[in-house]
């Protein structure tokens, strides 16, 4: 490890950054000096900006992707190397897109996809509770309070800790799963049981399940975590506790999910609807009626 990089993880560890995040800046950083194959010190601010460049315009990264990089490289130049007026002039841009829901039976097929009780419960969990994966994977058995019916989530995003829900059907689950796996530390551990199942393996989970199911919406796991707010909302839930129940640290987050629900959108209707058309099987065909 560099003396540079001891610097950075230093200095993210002092502000008490999330383990994940001092991960991605890290490994940021180390892209940026192997893209150039020089230390960051010796770089100037327009190549920099080149870099962020060809990332977005040649390999084409997400914006999100770019957003993570360049708050990474920035934090490396204010705060590690000293150079508190760096600034990228990287505008950050909200992509606008919806995230995409699944109904209650793609739900139901989705689990039965699974190709063990683990992998089921995993997927069930991450949905019952509302979880991002990192939550998921580093449940505990002592997490599950069933007397309570909650779900204790220590240290989610923001190093917050907060309750879920814990449903009668999914408690049923976690217990057969608990009698034939015996978990001890971590709910989910991984295959040598020496700490908590991995990210990308929870990932592969859902992308074969997915693909046995024969789905063709959704982008990752967190696809789960979207379908729990929606399906709150359509049960009447308000919002203020959904947000409390996802972690959101603003209300805001957690209403653009009032632009999926069905109840709200199913109960307008469309302005072809308010036309006093004739029906479909009483319009003439213009392919079959006779040209002049």
């Amino acid at each position: 490890m560099t003396p540079l990089r001891q610097r950075m993880i230093r200095e993210m560890e002092l502000r008490q950054l999330a383990p994940r995040t001092i991960e991605c800046y890290v490994s940021a950083v180390a892209d940026l000096a192997k893209f150039y194959g020089r230390s960051p010190e010796l770089l100037q601010l327009e190549e920099i900006r080149s870099y962020l460049h060809h990332l977005l315009f040649t390999r084409q990264l997400a914006s999100s992707t770019g957003q993570v990089r360049a708050a990474a490289i920035t934090f490396l130049y204010r705060h590690v190397l000293g150079q508190s007026s760096f600034d990228l002039h990287f505008r950050r841009r909200h992509s606008g897109k919806l995230p995409e829901v699944y109904s209650q039976e793609e739900l139901v097929r989705l689990f039965q996809a699974a190709s063990n009780r683990k992998d089921r419960v995993i997927l069930m969990t991450t949905y019952a509770a509302g979880l991002r994966v990192s939550e998921v994977t580093h449940l505990q058995p002592l997490h599950i309070h069933s007397a309570r019916m909650l779900i204790r989530v220590e240290q989610g995003k923001g190093r917050k800790d907060r309750y879920t829900l814990l449903s009668g059907q999914l408690l049923q689950e976690l217990r057969c799963y608990w009698r034939e796996y015996q978990p001890a530390v971590w709910l989910f551990p991984n295959r040598q049981g020496t700490g908590p199942v991995r990210r990308d393996t929870v990932q592969k989970i859902f992308y074969q399940a997915k693909r046995r199911a024969g789905l063709q919406r959704g982008h990752g796991i967190h696809t789960l975590r979207h379908c729990f707010a929606t399906h709150l909302l359509e049960a009447g839930v308000d919002l203020r506790t959904i947000q409390l129940l996802m972690g959101h640290r603003s209300l805001n987050t957690t209403a653009r999910y009032l632009h999926l629900t069905r109840k709200r959108l199913g109960s307008l209707s469309g302005p072809l609807d308010l036309l006093r058309l004739p029906q479909a099987d009483e319009l003439p065909n213009p392919e079959r009626s006779e040209r002049p």
